[in-house]
């Protein structure tokens, strides 16, 4: 399992405008092959600073929704809203516990 960080510090006026494009594309982003699991988070001591973190079966099934047409679109539209560059790591999971 293959776990997605992405760390996105937006512009103060332009958090609305970040979860509407969210919102809009959350169903396509988690219809992808291999997406188990896909939510928004933000920091509660910086009110402009969001994370997303997915789950992937593989790399291989990231890779694909990274370079699909789809997420480009997506992407284009999102990374002009940014205050700062984007962060983002992969990761693997190791242990879980419920």
């Amino acid at each position: 399992m293959l776990v997605r960080l992405v760390k996105l510090t937006l512009k103060k006026e332009n958090i609305a405008s970040f979860e509407k494009i969210f919102e809009e594309t959350k169903d396509s982003i988690k219809g992808f092959s291999g997406c188990e699991h896909l939510e928004l988070l933000k920091d509660l001591n910086n009110q402009n600073v969001f994370f997303t973190h997915s789950h992937w079966n593989s790399k291989e099934d990231l890779d694909y929704y990274r370079n699909s047409e789809f997420f480009k679109k997506v992407w284009t539209k999102t990374k002009v809203l940014f205050e700062e560059k984007a962060e983002a790591w992969s990761l693997e999971s190791i242990q879980t516990t419920s």
